[in-house]
């Protein structure tokens, strides 16, 4: 897990490119979804968080995003 406030703009950028960073959550609501979601594109800077992929954000006791993983949200949710 990496927070927004602790890397460049570079180096997140270079991490996306490559593929190092898949999601992103709100360290606050504990929610991850995709980097395009309208809903984390609105997210406070000091509540971003990024994750390698979705195993990580799982087993840091996030919850999948209900508007961009609708699927995984519903399987979450009915557990």
């Amino acid at each position: 897990m990496i927070q927004h406030s602790q890397i460049t703009a570079e180096s997140l950028r270079s991490k996306i490119h490559h593929r190092d960073i898949c999601y992103g959550g709100n360290k606050k609501l504990k929610i991850y979804g995709l980097l395009s979601c309208r809903s984390g594109k609105r997210m406070k800077m000091e509540n971003r968080v990024f994750f390698t992929g979705e195993k990580e954000a799982l087993e840091n006791g996030y919850r999948p995003c209900g508007h961009c993983m609708r699927e995984a949200y519903q399987q979450w949710k009915n557990k």
